[in-house]
């Protein structure tokens, strides 16, 4: 028996046989700081099957995520492993992870971002405009397309792909991301998995088309993260993603590039309308600014907003935690954690912690003002941490970015009366009626 063995176990209940507390987790979202308030920083349970440790706090953030691959190996539900595929960046570990990891954040480098500005700016005013025209609208539906439409344009060249059968395709595909693994016809997973072999076909489609435009002008400037990825070539080898992993791989970034930052986004939408003052303070920072283009140098000069930005991401973060499968036997707290369990890592618990964050419920973005006491090393981790942060993370900063920016200057929105705007957690956070606001422009003194 090694010594970590020798430990006991951390507190907690396992629940039911087989099931465990896998619906609690799923349902309640206070499901940790319920049983954290019980048991103490680290606790036990049983999820999806497998007995689960939860850790929560900074040193416990840390400790996960700084020993990826010695203690810890990332893991998914099996419903997301099976949709993601074999070759997705989120699911490949060690060496290869690290080998694939470098040719994709080509896509997201700053020159690759001051390239983006232009597409992503039209897309905004496009639908800035549809959502004048309606007046009044239920905004969350219309910002998945939204985001959608710049993730197609940006990393795979498609216009308006929301509306097209790949956009029809990918909704279907993610709606059955985090289900049972059951796959029949009427089941959500089913129908994922009937859609991620025609979305792999049409994702097919386009990178052989790219890749006889690239021969035929191989001088051609890149144009989308698609035009990056097919250039890019490992360091060690000299080689090139295939086209299998290629599907794979853009398929995750059309995920990554949607469903979370739709919840971002939103989440800003509804924070700013119920913090008037906030939302003051943002317009009067963008003031400074008028009728200068968008680009990155004056996107970073708008710290006002990056606050804001950044207290949006920890008061909803739009990914909880990430789970992790235990390689070998380790401890932590003075608890055994054994081989063959899983660990989570905890986003949100830390997030809404008061001795991290005083009075954690409050929308405050003075937290993060530069003369703001400094933050302990992984307490805000919206994109996670380690060697397995996001990929995208400049990306999605950029589109939050120029997408508030936009607003502040040139709308007002408003929330409506008579709706639900509690915040439904699973898969990713959005408020529970969609978000009904009236949308108008910003009246000029």
């Amino acid at each position: 028996m090694t010594a970590a063995r020798k430990l006991p176990l951390p507190p907690g209940n396992f629940g039911p046989p087989l099931i465990g507390e896998t619906l609690k987790f799923f349902t309640d979202s206070d499901f940790a700081s319920k049983r954290h308030a019980e048991f103490g920083p680290v606790f036990k349970t049983k999820l999806l099957g497998s007995p689960t440790i939860f850790i929560k706090g900074p040193e416990g953030n840390r400790f996960i995520l700084s020993h990826e691959n010695e203690y810890f190996q990332v893991s998914w539900p099996p419903s997301v492993k099976k949709l993601l595929g074999p070759l997705s960046l989120s699911l490949q570990s060690g060496h290869t992870h690290l080998a694939r990891r470098k040719l994709l954040v080509q896509a997201f480098q700053p020159r690759a971002l001051a390239e983006y500005i232009p597409a992503m700016a039209s897309i905004s005013d496009r639908y800035c405009q549809s959502w004048l025209n309606q007046k009044e609208l239920t905004w969350y539906p219309q910002l998945r397309n939204y985001t959608l439409d710049i993730a197609c344009k940006l990393l795979i060249g498609l216009d308006h792909g929301s509306k097209t059968q790949l956009g029809e395709l990918f909704e279907t595909w993610c709606a059955g991301l985090f289900s049972l693994p059951i796959n029949l016809p009427w089941t959500a997973f089913g129908q994922a998995w009937r859609s991620r072999t025609k979305l792999l076909n049409e994702i097919e489609r386009l990178v052989c088309d790219r890749q006889t435009r690239l021969q035929a002008n191989p001088n051609r400037p890149e144009t989308d993260a698609l035009d990056i990825m097919l250039n890019a070539r490992d360091e060690e080898t000299g080689e090139g993603l295939s086209i299998e992993e290629l599907k794979d791989q853009v398929l995750l970034l059309l995920f990554a590039g949607h469903e979370t930052l739709t919840s971002a986004i939103s989440s800003f939408c509804l924070l700013a309308a119920q913090n008037p003052q906030v939302m003051a303070k943002a317009r009067a920072e963008q003031s400074q600014f008028t009728n200068q283009p968008l680009s990155l140098d004056l996107l970073k000069q708008m710290t006002y907003l990056d606050q804001v930005i950044k207290e949006v991401m920890r008061l909803v973060p739009p990914v909880g935690g990430g789970f992790r499968e235990v390689l070998r036997d380790n401890e932590y707290g003075g608890f055994s954690i054994p081989k063959g369990w899983s660990a989570l890592y905890q986003i949100n618990s830390t997030h809404t912690d008061s001795t991290v964050f005083p009075n954690p419920k409050d929308f405050d973005p003075e937290r993060f003002a530069p003369d703001a006491p400094k933050l302990e090393p992984f307490s805000h981790l919206p994109f996670g941490g380690g060697l397995r942060e996001c990929l995208g993370k400049e990306f999605a900063r950029l589109e939050m970015k120029l997408f508030a920016a936009l607003l502040l200057r040139e709308y007002q929105w408003t929330l409506l009366p008579n709706q639900d705007l509690s915040i439904k957690i699973v898969p990713t956070p959005k408020p529970r009626d969609g978000l009904k606001v009236r949308f108008e422009k910003l009246a000029t003194s």
